[in-house]
């Protein structure tokens, strides 16, 4: 009796010992919430309250005429969606085109942007006199302002006095009338010139910084057994930046995919059909028609595909990780 009694008492004891720390744990409890309520708030109303009233809108048939009123636009249920995916119909023949616009010019600026990173990150690597200075040079175009930057494209891409045109015409004799750059099917390239400019000092900030967690013994040793600079590149510079690539990409894919500041002001209010890009097309479809329903239908066709594009990519690289 005197041995239960002793273990029950240091049972209790314990029980004691192990609420006074729970109880000393919790006296806090409140502080990584209180820490976390400012970012929700301004997660809550920056992204999901807009977001959410984006889908909202897009079920309803919101023209000028219920802008001063919202609560009072019909209900249209998915009928703004099946105009925006009619293809027969000038509506989506139209969202189909810039879709397709956007696809192509993703495609080039990101792979442009990423190639011309990861070569310019790879021939700094090595430390060499003067290095530093390029680095610098190479990051003026991310660290310049947007705004300033594009309209900079501007006014060298104008037809008579710009000086992309004097320089090829003027200073390099070429023969030939001066292209339009701004306008008709040189719209395009513009755009995707402009957009390279501007993106691909971040891939190489991005894929620099990766290359730093490399170390140069495994360069020498490959070096010793004979591997050339390709081979290096392609054995061992890749394969240790996965992860450094398969967040870089996806992060370069939905930034240029939504691009809106670039061909806007570079274009002005109205762009070019060659420059049509589905942001910009879908801020004229909501704002030149006042139609804001068919934009916001055409917006969460944008953000649902985003999302599955996404979600493959990710699921891809990591199936392709667990394999290796």
């Amino acid at each position: 009796m005197s041995a239960t009694t002793t273990t029950r008492k240091s049972g209790a004891a314990d029980k004691a010992a192990r609420g006074g720390k729970r109880k000393t744990r919790k006296a806090g409890w409140w502080l990584p919430y209180a820490l976390l309520a400012p970012a929700v708030v301004f997660e809550l109303v920056i992204h999901v309250i807009p977001m959410a009233t984006g889908i909202w809108m897009s079920f309803l048939k919101l023209t000028k005429m219920y802008i001063s009123n919202w609560g009072n636009a019909p209900v249209t249920g998915l009928k703004n969606y099946q105009i925006a995916l009619d293809f027969n119909s000038a509506i989506g023949a139209g969202l189909l085109k810039s879709f397709l616009i956007t696809a192509a010019f993703t495609i080039l600026v990101v792979g442009i942007s990423w190639g011309l990173g990861m070569a310019a990150a790879v021939a700094l690597q090595k430390s060499f006199f003067g290095r530093g200075f390029f680095r610098t040079l190479f990051l003026i175009p991310y660290a310049l302002p947007m705004y300033a930057g594009v309209i900079a494209w501007k006014f060298m891409l104008q037809k008579d006095n710009g000086a992309i045109n004097h320089f090829f015409f003027d200073n390099l004799g070429l023969p030939g009338a001066r292209p339009f750059w701004l306008i008709g099917d040189n719209a395009f390239w513009a755009v995707v010139i402009v957009a390279i400019w501007r993106l691909w000092p971040f891939a190489f900030l991005m894929l620099m910084a990766g290359l730093q967690s490399i170390p140069n013994d495994v360069y020498e040793a490959s070096a010793v057994d004979g591997a050339k600079p390709l081979r290096q590149w392609s054995s061992i510079t890749l394969p240790m930046l996965r992860p450094v690539n398969m967040v870089l990409l996806l992060v370069m894919f939905l930034w240029t995919f939504n691009d809106f500041n670039t061909p806007f002001v570079l274009f002005g209010g109205s762009q070019p059909p060659a420059g049509d890009l589905i942001s910009f097309h879908i801020y004229n479809a909501s704002f030149l028609t006042w139609n804001f329903g068919s934009g916001a239908a055409m917006s969460v066709l944008l953000l649902l595909f985003l999302l599955i594009v996404s979600g493959i990519y990710l699921l891809f690289m990591n199936r392709r990780k667990d394999r290796a």
